[in-house]
């Protein structure tokens, strides 16, 4: 039996959000740039081949819910995806709309990237005027206004929009939270998955990698997790899985508007992806999520959960996990039981020693590891290939071996695991 439990603050909160957005201004002051967009939706209309290799994304900021995987109700912080939406609209389509993990950021080396962040607002907690930012963990030269540092940088009030500007000069997995109240924010659920695919992958067909001879045509297209030279880092399927957890007593008293309890934080959610097994092997997005009191959307019938945890490759293939971990409490270790890992990188770098002659990275020493488990600390990333060749179809366990957290809160088998599904 799921256990389900909500405050009597939740229904007075959608009063107060729904008055609030009511009493929005007829316009805002919502302001999207990027190069080509004709309306201020963050889609490039111009075919002008200056913006070939431009992205634009326009992000919200503000509040909403989640579901655990035990059914209770979690109220928290995050982004939303506000691309394809006219400015006018913007902030309506804000409200509430809270997604954990924040939506994927998924970019190529050698684009300009252009992201707008929108502060919705707090619309369960009007009392609360949080400023907020955008923190690409890990990027490379960041220019420190672009930063999202809020001592160095910008951070944008409600009802304001802030455009951060990148140039993507290196791969890897990387990962962005909000760096306002860094610990409340991202413990609240503003953080999410980031990563960038080489160069490599875009050589003509044909090109030779040391041994192995490129393939980039209508049938079948190589990919890599780096510019590594020789091929040695190519893979067939990726999926990006964000490791993290919620001590749902930190955000009850975000909720219940009661001190924070910082000094005795302790998670009870581990997720992947913002979610606990089962949910993580569930596909598509989760419904929106339910308050139980009263039986009707906590957020207006936003979907909040959309992320997958699955693995699913066919027996044979090589699979790329990008793993991450921005949790501000812990350390986790996973491992995918009875399958090989290899580690081809971490912190968004391959793993090749200097090379001697001075020739260039690509000449240094591999450093690849096998292993069994990996630990990952908050901040930190993994570039993880399981290679399927010679193992039997069916279904394996990608899982924390922190036992504690193989569960939901209270609720047992559940917690930071998730499926891979080898098919033949």
């Amino acid at each position: 039996m799921k256990a389900l439990k909500i405050h009597s603050r939740l229904s007075l909160g959608l009063w107060v959000a729904l008055a609030w957005g009511l009493a929005l201004p007829a316009h805002s002051a919502v302001f999207v740039q990027c190069p080509g967009d004709n309306n201020g939706d963050a889609v490039i209309d111009s075919n002008n081949p200056r913006y070939r290799d431009t992205r634009c994304m326009h992000l919200s900021g503000g509040d909403g819910f989640v579901t655990m995987a035990d059914g209770y109700l979690q109220y928290i912080f995050g982004f939303s995806d506000l691309t394809g939406t006219p400015p006018a609209a913007a902030m309506d389509a804000g409200i509430l709309a809270a997604n954990f993990p924040a939506p994927t950021i998924a970019l190529k080396e050698g684009q300009e990237f252009y992201l707008t962040l929108t502060n919705a607002g707090m619309a369960i907690r009007p009392d609360l005027f949080d400023p907020h930012s955008v923190h690409f963990h890990g990027f490379p030269q960041a220019a420190p206004v672009f930063d999202g540092m809020p001592e160095g940088s910008i951070a944008i009030n409600m009802g304001a929009s802030i455009t951060y500007y990148y140039n993507l000069v290196e791969p890897g997995t990387f990962m962005y939270h909000c760096h306002v109240e860094a610990t409340e924010h991202m413990q609240m659920g503003m953080l999410g998955n980031l990563y960038v695919s080489p160069a490599q992958n875009e050589l003509p067909n044909g090109t030779v990698l040391g041994t192995h001879v490129h393939q980039n045509n209508a049938t079948v297209k190589n990919t890599y997790v780096y510019n590594d030279g020789d091929g040695s880092t190519r893979y067939d399927v990726e999926i990006p899985i964000q490791l993290g957890s919620f001590d749902p007593a930190f955000h009850d008293a975000s909720l219940t508007v009661q001190p924070l309890p910082f000094a005795e934080m302790k998670d009870k959610y581990a997720m992947m992806n913002g979610r606990g097994y089962p949910d993580t092997v569930n596909p598509a997005a989760l419904a929106s999520p339910i308050d139980p009191e009263t039986n009707d959307s906590a957020n207006g019938g936003k979907l909040s959960q959309p992320v997958s945890s699955v693995v699913a490759a066919t027996a044979g293939q090589k699979i790329l996990l990008r793993l991450s971990n921005l949790s501000v409490t812990n350390f986790y270790t996973v491992t995918a039981l009875g399958l090989p890992m290899k580690v081809v990188g971490v912190g968004a770098a391959i793993l090749r020693g200097p090379d001697p002659d001075g020739a260039g990275p690509l000449k240094g020493e591999e450093l690849y590891y096998d292993t069994t488990s990996v630990t990952l600390g908050g901040g930190e990333s993994a570039d993880v290939i399981v290679d399927t060749s010679g193992v039997s179809p069916g279904t394996y366990f990608l899982y924390t071996t922190n036992l504690n957290y193989l569960s939901n809160n209270t609720e047992d088998y559940g917690g930071m695991m998730t499926e891979i599904v080898i098919a033949n």
